[in-house]
């Protein structure tokens, strides 16, 4: 018997393979390979069966189909069953390219997170799978007989929460994303994948007159395998609620292999108040602070003040109480001197109460930040990190704050360390997008901008943000519009938003919208730094000097981002005494013999006194001023809207290098640069830091080429239909 099969003379090729059953063993392999594969993907949905486990099976029936198809040319017309030579050399080559098919995809599979193909990853997503283990605690079920309950066992959760959250070798999820979930329907292995994690810890808690019990089961989502589970029933004491989250949060760690240090034993196990009054004041507050309304907070106010006067030693509830306070300035219902002091004073208060409080660290920063202190406030938030890893609205913050420090690379990480952390918060990812543009990033800053739209279409600021990108990233204020309109529309009582609209419009020439829309401004009572400043760029261009001036005092007032409009009025009346008095007031160390690295405020300011102390006889440190200046915006992108715009242009026009001025004032023009945050009209016939180049030729044209294009924009805008979508494409 010879290896190979025997053939029959003048048999086509497609004969050979019925007669051998190639065509019908094929045939039959397909058809019961695709029903396989139904009921694999039916049954592997019904029980939450890993996704990898129907790709190994797809590989295999691919592998299969050759081998059978071999089998039957060698045995189908025959039914013989030894093995020829060449078949077997053939089959054992199959099973290697199988095998090494295999090989691929499973390597593939393993690939850590830091590899190549994760770094080509799209910007799109944002959701960072852990490395090590990784957890999020998804809402509790009430299951209590009252509904009223409901805040009791949210207020369970968030404390089993914040204790994990303090375990370094383990990456916990935040609340806010964690809060999307609740009654979910979704497979976990789909949760854990939109929130970056390996693990999902379930429960539920039943309070029934003096007593809780707390059921909870710790789940690999990956392979939907129960790792551990217990059911605690105590009586109802703040005692027993923290014990029960010290003993949870150790047998979690030690199913998911991670080790507590001891200093993080000390820190699980402590009791933050033993008045079970002032813990349920506490937790009501703590709901009321995530809507971020001002009634909301009027509310987390009173509460925290509850909780305080239940346990005056509870430091927690004087970190709400401070947060609280610090958020009320911000949403602007109280006012930010007092407002910022009394929070200063609360979270100082709950510092010494507790001197190793992650929150309070990180409240304590913020409020720093908010006054300006911002080495102070970078100390705290790096303390706050320090003591809880996982804690996102810590590096949020700090985030900000080194963005107001000038170190915008760092400022990305950790903007990009708190969306791992909190991966569906709105106010995270529209914070990403902000930190992106400051590097130049227009576009990824997009898609982060999309990224919060999606989590919650109401939040105006992101519209806003939008906006700033269309406008100072790209220069097209007509596109911008709709978006600032659409941020006013989401905050009717917020001045920001229509200050926006207004500068807007002013720019594109549209004076009789932009003054409606600052007519909606005034009337929403003293305004914002931002607000005041657009009313006096306003009233300046209309030649209403007093209005402007007084404008321009309360916006200066409020922000030292805005005191050049107030040298702008010194230095018309010849008072340049007056104006370095402003400088040396605001920012002292501009005057320093030895001047300190700058930020972006301070690189700003300090070309805006070069011009003064020009006037003073102080030519050498105004020099030395200049010359910082310029190389720190050597570190930033022109375009943005932080970036420096034509500061450039500025410090070549003071140094009296016209040529250079000129050519860096049309490079700007160029690259999209379309004013700025003082306006291009601003530019052209007011900034007197280019008084020696506004009469140069060069100079008007570029201006003139602007005006036409803000024409055009115009056009583009009235154009557009009423309903037309709102646009979020970057080029």
């Amino acid at each position: 018997m010879t290896d190979a099969p025997t053939e029959r003379e003048g048999e086509g090729a497609w004969t050979r393979l019925r007669r051998r059953k190639v065509v019908q063993w094929g045939i039959v392999y397909v058809a019961g390979a695709w029903g396989l594969l139904q009921g694999l993907a039916y049954v592997g949905t019904a029980f939450h069966w890993p996704e990898q486990l129907q790709r190994i099976a797809i590989l295999a029936l691919i592998v299969g189909l050759p081998i059978v198809l071999v089998l039957a040319w060698y045995h189908g017309d025959r039914g013989e069953h030894r093995i020829g030579r060449t078949e077997l050399a053939i089959l054992t080559l199959l099973f290697l390219v199988g095998g090494g098919i295999f090989w691929l995809y499973q390597r593939d599979s393993d690939a850590p997170a830091n590899s190549t193909r994760e770094a080509a990853a799209p910007a799109s997503v944002t959701t960072i799978a852990a490395a090590g283990p990784s957890i999020a605690v998804l809402p509790f079920e009430n299951r209590s007989a009252k509904q009223d309950d409901a805040y009791f066992v949210d207020g369970i959760h968030d404390d089993i929460l914040t204790q994990l959250s303090k375990i370094s070798a383990l990456k916990v999820i935040s609340r806010t994303s964690v809060e999307r979930f609740r009654d979910t329907k979704l497979p976990l292995q789909d949760v854990a994948k939109q929130l970056g994690v390996k693990s999902i810890l379930e429960g539920g808690v039943q309070r029934a007159g003096e007593r809780v019990r707390i059921n909870v089961q710790l789940i690999n989502a990956g392979t939907d395998a129960h790792l551990w589970a217990e059911t605690y029933d105590r009586e109802l004491t703040a005692e027993n609620i923290f014990a029960i989250q010290t003993e949870l949060a150790a047998a979690i760690a030690g199913a998911l292999k991670a080790a507590l240090t001891p200093t993080e034993k000390a820190r699980v196990a402590a009791v933050p108040t033993r008045n079970l009054q002032a813990w349920e004041a506490y937790q009501l507050g703590n709901q009321r602070l995530s809507r971020r309304t001002t009634t909301a907070l009027e509310d987390s106010e009173r509460y925290f003040r509850q909780a305080i006067v239940h346990d005056p030693k509870f430091a927690l509830g004087w970190t709400g109480l401070a947060n609280t306070l610090s958020l009320q300035v911000f949403y602007g219902s109280r006012p930010q001197d007092p407002g910022l002091h009394d929070a200063e004073r609360a979270a100082t208060r709950a510092l010494e109460l507790d001197p190793n409080l992650a929150e309070a660290w990180a409240v304590a920063g913020s409020i720093a930040e908010s006054q300006l202190r911002l080495d102070r406030a970078e100390q705290m938030l790096q303390r706050a990190i320090e003591l809880n890893p996982n804690y996102a609205p810590a590096h949020h913050w700090l985030s900000m704050n080194l963005a107001n420090l000038g170190r915008r690379e760092e400022a990305l990480a950790a903007a990009e360390r708190a969306v791992m952390l909190d991966p569906l918060s709105a106010i995270i990812n529209n914070w990403l997008g902000a930190a992106r543009a400051n590097v130049g990033r227009f576009d990824d800053a997009l898609v982060a901008h999309k990224r919060a739209i999606e989590i919650d279409p109401t939040m105006a600021i992101v519209y806003t943000n939008v906006g700033d990108i269309q406008t100072y990233g790209f220069g097209r204020l007509a596109i911008a519009i709709p978006w600032y309109e659409a941020a006013a529309d989401r905050d009717p009582g917020d001045p920001t938003h229509p200050a926006y609209v207004a500068y807007t419009n002013q720019e594109l020439g549209k004076d009789a919208e932009a003054d409606r829309w600052i007519a909606r401004m005034v009337g929403m009572g003293e305004g914002n730094a931002w607000s005041n400043f657009i009313s006096a760029l306003h009233y300046l261009a209309r030649g209403e000097e007093q209005a402007a001036r007084s404008h321009a005092e309360r916006a200066a007032a409020l922000d030292p981002d805005y005191l050049f409009l107030m040298r702008d009025f010194d230095l018309r009346h010849g008072d340049y005494s007056a104006a370095r008095a402003r400088y040396a007031a605001t920012f002292p160390h501009l005057l320093a013999r030895e001047l300190p690295p700058l930020n972006d405020r301070e690189a700003r300011a300090a070309i805006d006194l070069a011009l003064v102390l020009q006037h003073t006889g102080e030519s050498e440190q105004a020099k030395v001023l200049l010359d910082r200046s310029e190389k720190f915006i050597r570190t930033v992108p022109r375009m943005g809207v932080n970036g420096y715009g034509i500061a450039d242009v500025a410090i070549h026009a003071l140094r009296g290098d016209t040529p250079r001025a000129l050519t860096r004032l049309r490079e700007a023009e160029r690259a999209g640069w379309r004013g700025g945050w003082h306006g291009w009209r601003y530019y052209r016939d007011v900034d007197p830091n280019l008084a020696s180049i506004r009469n140069e030729p060069a100079f008007k044209a570029v201006f003139a080429d602007i005006e036409r294009d803000m024409t055009r924009q115009r056009a583009e805008l009235a154009a557009r239909p009423k309903d037309a979508p709102l646009d979020l494409a970057s080029r």
